[in-house]
């Protein structure tokens, strides 16, 4: 999993890349909770969005984003992170509203802290 937890690595996310391994993604992690908004502009290749409140739970999840779509993808307020994998992942690893993330990024107050 990459990691994209600065502005340049946000903004520049999976654009470009025609392809990317099939347990693959990037974690968008923001300095404080934010309005977390997404487009597809210059992405190659479909990708699951999975939206995270600060502690990790998962406040929803957009399915195949299409590739170079400009329509804006709206991810929710109070979101800290986002995972973007592979379209379709998301439903194959079972990840719906409501699951729980685990990453050294969201800190001790997460549901599920690293230890």
């Amino acid at each position: 999993m990459e990691l994209a937890d600065t502005d340049e690595t946000r903004a520049k996310g999976l654009m470009f890349r025609s392809s990317m391994p099939r347990f693959s993604g990037m974690l968008f992690v923001y300095p404080k909770p934010t309005w977390a908004r997404f487009w597809m502009k210059n992405t190659l290749i479909p990708l699951d969005m999975i939206f995270m409140d600060p502690a990790g739970i998962v406040r929803g999840v957009h399915h195949n984003a299409i590739p170079h779509d400009r329509t804006s993808i709206d991810g929710g307020r109070n979101i800290l992170s986002v995972l973007e994998i592979n379209g379709g992942m998301a439903r194959k690893l079972g990840i719906t509203e409501g699951s729980l993330a685990r990453h050294p990024a969201l800190g001790p107050e997460a549901v599920w802290p690293c230890d």
